[in-house]
């Protein structure tokens, strides 16, 4: 049965980039109207995520089409719990972006282009379809790439180019993998090539594909060795998109190998896992060292996130039920924080007078704020180094506790050594912005609730996620459920009819 919710979260996206376009001159009607889009798709999400949990997985046959020859949507428990975690960022960026200061957001493509970036991340989630996740991937990589280029950053078209360059290697590696599959398989449905690798041979191809494949997904997280590309792409970027770029944009690669992981590549889940975990651990001293020598705020969150995302690899990488569940929680709970934090960045850096995010510019900012800016910044860098009672402390403590279970002692004595890193650039950017006096400092706008409502609403979701964590970790647990059976997914496609 098709499911109309399904539909939605993927696609009222780019219905409200196209009603956007026509309100080129009506600017405010035009950010409220892409925010309820937004808003629209949020919902859908939120129907859908009930719906999987409650009753099984959904999807949606696109032209009426009988998989596995036609393209055909799918929300098992993963995608719906990514979905809904994309939806809800994306939602409080254009939320941000209704008051944003920066000159780019009145640009008659901006919100047009955020909203076409939502409809690739949320379709790539939910696609069954190998070839339509590249093609929705595709569409939120363009899109990104001209957010940025069109940002008030000077910069922000030099990174463009680069991160465009770059990406061409993570297409053709992912145009390849696919190519391989099809011809191993005869399909580009995932749940026909899922069965058939469950109960068949595995062809050289195929295998090679997993190479390929996995190669992809990390450069689209920006994982060591495929990192030097996220730092200038996203400290360039507008705010309202450096909160998304940070955030979940980059989960579009975790998603994907966790997908490898538990349906196609489930043999060779061992020793994937066993490089993830190795990549992790570079990606998170290198994210956590990098961000304490940075000299610009939001430059510095862009490296945090190299190192957070190298968390979650090394979760992934040990593989159990209960390292996947953390897995999970840190993916979300990182994404509310992250996109928190950098909305707090933003809004400093766009009242200073060069609109810089810099330390030389911002240092100080935040003695002539109301405190609740300051309130915001707090809680947000203790939730993102593990402090109770923030909910990065329950991503951290369900890693330590994924780790002993599995006795992998060395990866976790380093990853909760490197955990301490990220607390000292917290503490050093807490001094340097909100502690220390600057009197030569001007601001330059003096209104300052405008911009505050989204990071709020996010900074109070990851205090109720710290105190209350019963609800997030129950339905990663279903998730995982889930994926310990790789025919909850085929049977949901249903491949051979109804």
């Amino acid at each position: 049965m098709n499911n109309l919710f399904v539909l939605g979260t993927a696609f009222l996206p780019i219905f409200g980039a196209v009603v956007a376009l026509l309100l080129v001159r009506y600017d405010r009607a035009k950010r409220w109207l892409s925010f309820l889009a937004s808003l629209a798709a949020w919902a859908c999400s939120l129907v859908v995520a009930i719906q999987v949990f409650g009753e099984g997985p959904q999807t949606y046959r696109m032209g009426g089409y009988q998989p596995p020859f036609g393209i055909v949507l799918v929300a098992d428990g993963l995608g719906a719990f990514f979905a809904f975690m994309s939806a809800t960022v994306m939602m409080a960026g254009l939320l941000y972006a209704v008051h944003c200061k920066d000159k780019c957001v009145s640009y008659p493509a901006f919100l047009p282009l955020f909203l076409t970036m939502e409809t690739g991340l949320n379709g790539a989630l939910l696609t069954g379809d190998i070839f339509s996740l590249f093609v929705f991937m595709e569409l939120m990589v363009l899109s990104s790439v001209t957010l940025v280029a069109i940002a008030d950053d000077s910069l922000g078209l030099e990174a463009a180019i680069k991160y465009l360059l770059i990406s061409g290697m993570g297409t053709l590696l992912l145009l390849l993998g696919i190519a391989d599959l099809y011809a191993s398989f005869g399909t580009l449905n995932m749940a026909d090539m899922a069965q058939q690798l469950v109960t068949g041979e595995r062809p050289l191809l195929a295998q090679g594909a997993s190479v390929m494949l996995v190669c992809a997904f990390l450069l689209k997280s920006a994982v060591f060795p495929f990192h030097f590309w996220q730092p200038d792409f996203h400290t360039t970027a507008p705010t309202p998109v450096h909160a998304v770029l940070s955030s979940v944009v980059v989960k579009i690669g975790i998603y994907g190998i966790i997908r490898l992981l538990t349906l196609l590549y489930r043999q060779e889940a061992q020793a994937i896992g066993s490089l993830l975990v190795v990549l992790g651990l570079i990606g998170v001293f290198y994210g956590g060292l990098t961000a304490l020598r940075t000299y610009n705020g939001k430059r510095l969150l862009a490296y945090s996130t190299i190192g957070q995302i190298g968390f979650i690899l090394v979760s992934m990488g040990w593989g159990t039920p209960l390292a996947l569940v953390a897995a999970l929680v840190y993916a979300f709970n990182h994404a509310l924080v992250k996109a928190a934090l950098l909305m707090v960045m933003g809004l400093l850096s766009s009242r200073t007078d060069p609109k810089s995010a810099d330390f030389a510019d911002v240092g100080g900012a935040g003695t002539l704020m109301p405190p609740i800016i300051g309130a915001l910044w707090f809680l947000g860098g203790m939730a993102l180094a593990g402090v109770p009672p923030m909910n990065g402390f329950i991503s951290k403590l369900a890693i330590v506790q994924s780790g002993v279970q599995v006795q992998q002692w060395l990866p976790l004595f380093l990853a909760v050594g490197a955990g301490f890193i990220t607390l000292i650039y917290v503490i050093r950017t807490w001094q340097a912005v909100f502690q220390r006096k600057n009197p030569d400092l001007k601001l330059t706008i003096k209104s300052y609730g405008d911009g505050v409502i989204a990071p709020t609403l996010l900074i109070a979701l990851c205090v109720l996620l710290g105190v209350y964590a019963v609800p997030l970790l129950h339905v990663a647990e279903l998730v995982v459920q889930q994926l310990a059976d790789p025919f909850v997914y085929i049977d949901a496609v249903r491949l051979f009819g109804d």
